[in-house]
């Protein structure tokens, strides 16, 4: 099983930046793949950015070059950095881990993000 507690939210003007940490209460060393997904109100939980044990990330299309997702092993936390942020970015964040491809996906609470333009 894995625990995932977000933080990092919080509300920012258009063109500001956040960073969102996810700490997993053991370690990630071995986690398949973990990442970000968003919701929106009214709308499904979409993809944001995903970054494998080993291997490349990848990002939406709507994301690439202003956010940025990185996993520290000997912190346990996966990060994404958000910067030139839009309006359209205000959504709840959840952290992802999948452990393999074979494993159920694990999830964080989530943590507001809101950008006023």
């Amino acid at each position: 099983q894995v625990q995932l507690v977000e933080s990092g939210g919080g509300s920012v003007q258009a063109g500001g930046s956040l960073r969102l940490s996810c700490a997993s209460a053991r370690s990630i060393c071995t986690i398949n793949v973990m990442g970000w997904y968003r919701q929106a109100p009214g709308k499904q939980r979409d993809l944001v950015a995903t970054i494998p044990s080993a291997g490349s990330t990848n990002y939406a299309d709507s994301v690439k070059g202003r956010f940025t997702i990185s996993r520290d092993n000997a912190k346990k936390t996966v990060y994404l950095q958000m910067n030139s942020l839009k309006s359209e970015d205000t959504a709840v964040y959840y952290c992802y881990a999948r452990p393999s491809i074979v494993s159920s996906a694990y999830w964080g609470q989530g943590t507001q993000v809101t950008v006023s333009s």
